[in-house]
């Protein structure tokens, strides 16, 4: 059983988290938790990477002394797995808007999909969603998109190391991604389907890793709090 002490001195705990739970609620899931079980008033924790709602999958959380870990554990190569659906796009890349545009997938091949990969292995320039959380002129962005508003969003450096097309079954194609830091994995959906002269949108995504740490070796924020009473 883990004392107090384990979790003021630090813990890296990882975390699976749940479909349509934003990173935030699992952090507080596990905060309250900890505070309530050992009556702590003040109690250091935070997240080292969020995943969106509609992703699931690993998130580690540092408590402690071991929050100063977080920005080395940010900047660790992460692997997906997922899925793109061919021949529609949203707004915000996945299912998080409705479907905006419909595009021909017919001359789309299995071999097709396979090539289209080759265009984004190693150093390439993405340019990020508009509903994201990354900041413009001190506003997120997702707040610019959900006033209509157009702005232009600068492209960044990011690396994918591997993607693998694990399955075809049109329209959804499952694909395994190694990628640095930064990158989006809903704008790499977008840039897929267009390199496929079609469109396409994220309809599940789940991080399997972060540098040597494995969602196989991670619990639910429910499974925590039952291990803590």
């Amino acid at each position: 059983m883990k004392t107090k002490e384990d979790f003021l001195n630090g813990q890296i705990l990882l975390i699976d988290k749940p479909l349509e739970w934003s990173s935030f609620q699992a952090v507080n899931a596990l905060k309250w938790a900890i505070r309530k079980k050992f009556n702590l008033k003040k109690f250091k924790i935070g997240h080292a990477g969020t995943l969106d709602p509609l992703a699931t999958g690993l998130l580690i959380i540092c408590t402690g002394k071991f929050t100063k870990k977080i920005p080395e554990l940010q900047g660790q190569v992460k692997e997906y797995t997922g899925t793109f659906t061919l021949g529609t796009t949203t707004p915000s890349y996945d299912l998080e808007t409705e479907v905006d545009q419909t595009f021909p997938t017919e001359h789309i091949t299995p071999d097709g999909i396979k090539q289209a990969t080759e265009h984004f292995l190693g150093e390439i320039d993405q340019v990020p969603p508009i509903f994201s959380a990354l900041k413009k002129d001190g506003k997120r962005l997702y707040e610019f998109a959900r006033e209509g508003k157009e702005i232009e969003i600068k492209s960044r450096k990011i690396e994918i190391l591997e993607f693998e097309i694990t399955q075809v079954n049109m329209p959804n194609v499952h694909f395994r991604v190694v990628c640095s830091k930064g990158t989006y994995i809903r704008s790499l959906a977008h840039d897929f389907g267009k390199t496929l002269q079609s469109g396409a949108h994220l309809s599940t995504l789940r991080r399997t890793k972060i540098g040597d740490f494995n969602v196989n070796n991670a619990i639910t924020p429910t499974v925590f709090k039952e291990n803590l009473s």
